[in-house]
């Protein structure tokens, strides 16, 4: 009724374009999940197998520092937790997933004592 001939025929030929149109509408959005793995999910992986690799390799006596920041001392270790030493006589039980870093032994302490 209001339409022209004209737009009705656009109208019609942009409808049945075929798999190559909706190839095109589609490949960004293809792209853009591509791009969320390698920048998202593939890193993530990768810090939780390190991680995961650095927990299971945790042995008695590796200082070790905890997600809150509290450092302590590898007393214990079992399945699922370990038995942290956190000052001298006090013992504590962590759960492994907590410990965000295993401190090397030869790791040499920053310097606090600046004379300026």
């Amino acid at each position: 009724m209001f339409a022209t001939p004209a737009f009705a025929q656009t109208a019609g030929a942009a409808a049945g374009g075929g798999p190559q149109e909706m190839l095109i509408q589609f490949l960004p959005l293809v792209g853009l999940v591509v791009l969320f793995y390698f920048l998202m999910i593939r890193p993530q992986q990768r810090r939780m197998k390190l991680h995961q690799a650095m927990i299971t390799n945790l042995k008695r006596n590796d200082t070790v520092v905890l997600n809150s920041g509290v450092i302590g001392k590898v007393v214990r270790v079992e399945d699922k937790e370990v038995g942290l030493e956190i000052a001298q006589g006090v013992t504590v039980k962590v759960v492994k997933g907590m410990i965000s870093e295993v401190r090397v032994r030869g790791e040499p302490a920053p310097a606090n004592d600046s004379k300026a």
